[in-house]
């Protein structure tokens, strides 16, 4: 069973639609229990940094977040969550990564970073399949640098980190969802991977 965080500051019906489109029956919950029996776990976030850190406390996810053991997989602002902290706000967060979250250093080009950008992957399980080149959809104006936790990188000004993990947790910094049938790759990639 996957299990999508009903964190209360994402699109879930996006991502559960994709999942399902793959053959697989997502639960949207925020109840603890539910979360930590599932199969694998998926972090959506969209907006900003300290009200998704409002609403996670609210929801007492907190707490939940560091006892998750199985795959877990943090789209956009849910990968930045998974970070120790963000310069958006000055805002402290769970730490189950050590990274910081920076604002993107885009030179002229307009923030947010939105469209279509290419993929430079690493051979990680999550990106079999995917090849350099390959491109995928971005919404962000906030980003992580490169470091040992890179599991792919793009360029948009800056290089940077389009997707981080270690060991069963993993983040994009794009939108699988919303990428196509390399984004589809990438989500039944992660569907397969096991505990």
């Amino acid at each position: 069973m996957t299990v999508i965080i009903d964190t209360g500051c994402a699109n879930l019906a996006s991502v559960r639609f994709a999942l399902e489109r793959l053959g697989d029956a997502p639960q949207v919950s925020a109840d603890a229990r539910t979360i930590l029996s599932a199969d694998r776990v998926i972090l959506p976030g969209v907006g900003s940094a300290q009200a998704a850190m409002v609403q996670l406390r609210e929801r007492g996810l907190l707490t939940v977040l560091p006892q998750i053991q199985q795959p877990l997989l943090g789209i956009c602002l849910g990968m930045q969550l998974l970070g120790a902290a963000s310069e958006e706000g000055n805002t402290v967060l769970p730490g189950l990564l050590p990274f910081k979250t920076e604002r993107l250093k885009a030179g002229e080009q307009p923030l947010p970073h939105m469209g279509w950008n290419t993929l430079t992957p690493t051979d990680h399980p999550l990106f079999a399949g995917v090849k350099p080149g390959d491109y995928v959809y971005f919404v962000h104006s906030y980003g992580v640098a490169e470091g040992p936790l890179t599991l792919a990188s793009t360029q948009y000004g800056q290089r940077f980190s389009a997707s981080v993990g270690r060991g069963n947790i993993m983040g994009v910094q794009f939108h699988p969802e919303r990428s196509g049938p390399v984004g589809a790759r990438i989500l039944k990639n992660f569907l397969e991977l096991k505990a």
